[in-house]
Formats: structure tokens, C-alpha cells, sequence
């Protein structure tokens, strides 16, 4: 945990910035206890603004924390409990149109989610070990739906506003004939398209040890939304069967990690079957996989019924359970095993890596192990081996290859206009700092693809923004009072997103929000009112000098910041 340099004495108002899932306001009782209150599903207490859509299932109440990162990935959320969505108490920003016309579109939001693999096979000679999972890409939100409307109110025909997209290396040696071009599906019972990459490789030219894969899309009539771009892929030759040491900590899985698993006969790509879930159900997919949760359980918790979790890396005899990132869908307490020549070894301990074969034994069932057959997913009973009682003799069904995956999320929102240029570059926040505390808190965005072009939001609220370099802004902490009706003299939290918003109105979201902390003690105004006006002798004197002193550090601040723009 992380505050500001000044205590609560000096400055009534803490302000703190988190990356938590959002809460409602804390009231702060007498006694100094906290009553939460939590957002539940199907009852918003506000109508839903335009920068800030409702949250989709119940957020975790978690301790206000100061200066707090997600996790990569979906970035967020979906993955080791934490969530990525926004606060819906706040209504919606005025930048973007009147407030006749804010409720029009208010869930206008549009999103691409790429998943792919942490590590990637090396094809040698004229090879071509294609990536396993596939990279694949989901679009969602109801902004698509509006730019279509507006694309057909100009008189496009019904072919224009497809989605169509490429996907390829990084690498700008690569040509548009080694892009893979994507086509997009619409999925039964589901707002989302989805397609996937299917022939994509690395090949023994390419010296990288690292790439990442680059996303292009574009509607039909030739207009780009933008690019986007996955996280690092580590290159590798072939799965490594030595012991994992902390040197290779990049191979190894570690737990609340995301992996994949899939399944394949003799080796042949078309009989790979991945774990899946559809509609809350767990299947073998030839062509959608799923990411899931690792999370390794304390095994004496687990027999009594708990679900506690520990952290550090996954190890073969571990118990560990599969959620799935997406639905929230589990599988039952598990331990997993290594697997060698179809058989698995019951007295191996060492770290899992990626690209390993393993097997799941169910722990309240030591015989039954996770099994496919066909597409649907079963508990196979296995027999110990009559020569080694260490060793269970699996079926080709039971033998998983098990790899870490990423899921990167961009969510952007046009607004009421129809933007048509590119969303990309498309900034990243990846930290936050507050420098300075009270009413004149600083904060400092760490990130990447930052341009002068973009403002910070807090909640509904502009802030005076300063663009640094690519990877920092710098902007001025509204005060709360923006946030709490005039009130600055706080007994409530006060929480708020951030987003960054760009001049021509494109709403960026982020992961991140800040958090208006309850003073431990009223401003030196409030005190020397409540006194009944000033004390004789020198107490008086003292807090005018609070009062004088807090005011220059207020008016230093805020024309430092000037000065910077201005530079």
C-alpha cells in the first residue's frame, strides 16, 4: 500500500488512486466501522451515463487500497476475481452532446479482446508448427450496432459495415501475403464475433526471442478502426522436460495464472480438442478453447468445503481449480499430474511448465481422472499400473497439454458522432501516482502510447491534463467537492473512474479509478468554526498560519503545474 507524502492531519482530504473492483460509498459510522455497499446485478441505482456502463455481475469488496495495479490482462477481470468494469453512479459526460441526447446511445461501447498463448513454438526448414491455441479475437459491445446504424443512415449498403480484419507478426519484414485475414462469425445466442488465426507460425529466420501479433481491423468500405497489439510471446524450440528453476520462472505457471488446455491424438492438428465452456457447460471445442483460472487450493481448506487460495507456482500433486474466466464456471478441487508415455506419475513434485502434459485427478475421487470423449467432457477411471504402483495408466482422453495465456482488452467509445479516424495508437494505463495530498493532489499516469491529444477524465469531470512523453501524463486531482454536492469536508468514499478521452470526443476506458478518502479530522477552517472562532493567545495565531500555509501550497502547486503546460 502506497499514500501520499502528507498525513491526514495536514490535509484533510486524502486522495488515492486504485485499480480495485469499484464500490459504492462507504459510510463511515461514529465508531469508525465502514458498512459497504455493493452493486448487485439487475438493480442500478442510477441510469447508466455514456462514459460509464453498469457493472455486469457483483464486484468483490476488497480494503481500500492506495496506488493498486490489476494483474495483466483482461486486464482485468475476468480473471482471479477481480473486475475491470466501470462504476455506474455517475451520469454522463457532457463533452460528447447535449443531455437531451446522452440517453440515446449511452451503451455505445465497442471492444476487441484478443487471446493468445505466452509462448510459441519455432518452426524449423519448411515446417510449419502453427500456434497452439489459435490467437483469437472476440467483438463485443453495442457501439458496433450504432456505427452500423449510422453507416446505413448515410445509405452503405448492408455489406459495408462488416468487420473484417488481419492478423500478423510484428515484424516489419512480413508482408500483407503472410497476414492472416480473419473472418468474423457471429455467435448463437451471443452479441460477439469471433474469429480465429488459425495458420499463423514463427519460422527459424526470425532470430526474436520475443514478438507480439499485430490486429488490423477494417469495415468493409475500407475504413480503419484501428490496430491492435497483443502482449510479449516468448519463442521457444520445443517444451522443456528438465526440472523448472527460478532462471526459467517465465515457463513456469504460477497460480491465479490463465492457462488453456487441449487435447491432441498422435499428434495430429486435426484432432486437436480444447477445453471449453458453452452456456455454463464444460465441452471438448475443435475450434473455440477457453481461458480458465489456475488457482492452487490449500488442500486441508479444501476438504472441509473452503476455497482458499495460494499464491506462488503451480507444482505437480498440487491441488488446483479451473475457473473459467469468462462465465465464472468451475470445475471441481483437482490435483494435477505429470504425464509421461501416457502414464501418471503419482510422486513428482516439480514446478508445471508451459507445453507440459498433465493429467487431473479429482481429489474426492483418487481413481477418476478429466477425460474427453468426443465433445463432451467426463471422469475417466483409471487403473494403477501392475508394475509400478507410483504410475496410473491413462487413455488418450486424459492426457492434457496445459500453456499460459494473455487476454488483452480494448474498449473505446465514439460518443454520439461517428469518429472515422483510427482509434490507434491506442493508450495503455499500466500505474498511477499521487504526488502530493489534499486539496492539491497531483497525479502521475504511467502507461504506453500516450499523445498530446488526450485529456484525463475523473468520473464526469475534465482535468487539467499535461502530456509528458509517450508513456507519462501528468494531470491536477479535481477536488471532491466537484464529486460530493459542495461537501469538502468528507465522511464518505468517494470513488470515480478514469478514462482518457481524445480532443475529438473518442472515449478511451481504463482499469483504473481513484478514490476520494474520509478525513480523520476537519479542515482548520471547519475546527476553528466549530470552537466557536478563535482561541486567545497563540493557538489562534497557529491556525491562521495552517490556514495561510495550506493556501500557498495550493496556489505553488497549481502554478507549478502551469508552468509545465506552458514549457
Amino acid at each position: 500500500m502506497k499514500q501520499s507524502d502528507h498525513g491526514p492531519e495536514e490535509h484533510p482530504i486524502l486522495n488515492s488512486a486504485e485499480a480495485t473492483p469499484i464500490m459504492d460509498e462507504l459510510d463511515v459510522g461514529e465508531d469508525g466501522r465502514k458498512e459497504t455497499l455493493l452493486h448487485r446485478p439487475g438493480f442500478p441505482e442510477a441510469d447508466t451515463a455514456l462514459l460509464y456502463p453498469p457493472p455486469l455481475s457483483p464486484d468483490p469488496i476488497s480494503p481500500l487500497t492506495h496506488l493498486g495495479t490489476l494483474p495483466s490482462g483482461h486486464d482485468a477481470a475476468r480473471t482471479g476475481g477481480w473486475d475491470r468494469r466501470l462504476n455506474s453512479g455517475f451520469q454522463g459526460c457532457q463533452l460528447l452532446g447535449t443531455s437531451a441526447d446522452l440517453g440515446r446511445e449511452a451503451h455505445a461501447d465497442q471492444s476487441v479482446t484478443i487471446l493468445h498463448a505466452k509462448v510459441a513454438q519455432k518452426s524449423y526448414g519448411n515446417e510449419k508448427r502453427f500456434f497452439c491455441p489459435p490467437p483469437c479475437v472476440y467483438i463485443t459491445g453495442h457501439g458496433w450496432k450504432v456505427t452500423q446504424d449510422h453507416l446505413k443512415a448515410a445509405g452503405y449498403g448492408d455489406s459495408v459495415y462488416r468487420v473484417c480484419g488481419y492478423m500478423c507478426l510484428d515484424s516489419s519484414s512480413q508482408s500483407q501475403a503472410d497476414a492472416f485475414k480473419l473472418v468474423f462469425d457471429e455467435q448463437p445466442n451471443s452479441r460477439q464475433m469471433f474469429a480465429c488465426a488459425k495458420s499463423l507460425f514463427i519460422s527459424d529466420q526470425d532470430k526474436r526471442k520475443h514478438f507480439c501479433l499485430l490486429l488490423r481491423l477494417f469495415l468493409n468500405n475500407r475504413q480503419e478502426v484501428g490496430s491492435f497489439q497483443s502482449r510479449m510471446i516468448k519463442v521457444i524450440s520445443k517444451p522443456s522436460q528438465k526440472r523448472q528453476s527460478m532462471k526459467n520462472a517465465d515457463l513456469c505457471i504460477s497460480s491465479c495464472s490463465r492457462v488453456a488446455l487441449f487435447n491432441r491424438l498422435r499428434s495430429q492438428t486435426v484432432s486437436t480438442r480444447y477445453l471449453s465452456v458453452d452456456r455454463g457447460a464444460f465441452i471438448a471445442s475443435a475450434r473455440h478453447w477457453t481461458a480458465f483460472t489456475i488457482t492452487m487450493v490449500d488442500d486441508q481448506c479444501a476438504e472441509q468445503g473452503g476455497f482458499v487460495l495460494s499464491e506462488g507456482f503451480i507444482c505437480y500433486g498440487c491441488v488446483v481449480q479451473l475457473v473459467c474466466t469468462e462465465s465464472g464456471a468451475a470445475l471441481p478441487p483437482m490435483v494435477i499430474r505429470k504425464v509421461n508415455k501416457q502414464h501418471a506419475i503419482l510422486d513428482v513434485d516439480e514446478p508445471v511448465s508451459q507445453l507440459h502434459k498433465c493429467a487431473f485427478q479429482f481429489r474426492d475421487n483418487p481413481h477418476a481422472y478429466l477425460c474427453l470423449t468426443n465433445d463432451a467432457i467426463i471422469e475417466y477411471q483409471a487403473p494403477f499400473s501392475v508394475r509400478d504402483p507410483s504410475k496410473v495408466v491413462l487413455n488418450d482422453g486424459s492426457c492434457w497439454t496445459i500453456i499460459g495465456v494473455e487476454v488483452v482488452e480494448f474498449t473505446f467509445n465514439q460518443g454520439l458522432a461517428c469518429i472515422t479516424t483510427p482509434v490507434s495508437p491506442f493508450p495503455v494505463v499500466t500505474g498511477l501516482e499521487v504526488n502530493g495530498g489534499g486539496h492539491v493532489a497531483m497525479l502521475e499516469i504511467h502507461g504506453e502510447n500516450f499523445t498530446p491529444h488526450l485529456k484525463v477524465w475523473f468520473g464526469n469531470g475534465e482535468a487539467e491534463t499535461m502530456y509528458k512523453s509517450p508513456k507519462s501524463l501528468l494531470c491536477v486531482v479535481p477536488d471532491v467537492s466537484v464529486f460530493s454536492d459542495g461537501w469538502r469536508c468528507l465522511r464518505r468514499v468517494i470513488t470515480v473512474p478514469l478514462s482518457l478521452v481524445r480532443l475529438d470526443g473518442l472515449i478511451y476506458r481504463t482499469s483504473y479509478s481513484f478514490t476520494y478518502t474520509p478525513e480523520l479530522q476537519p479542515p482548520p477552517s471547519a475546527r476553528m468554526t466549530a470552537g466557536g472562532g478563535k482561541r486567545e493567545g497563540g493557538m489562534g495565531g497557529g491556525q491562521d498560519d495552517d490556514i495561510l500555509l495550506e493556501t500557498i501550497h495550493q496556489e505553488f502547486t497549481r502554478a507549478n503545474f502551469h508552468l509545465f503546460m506552458q514549457s
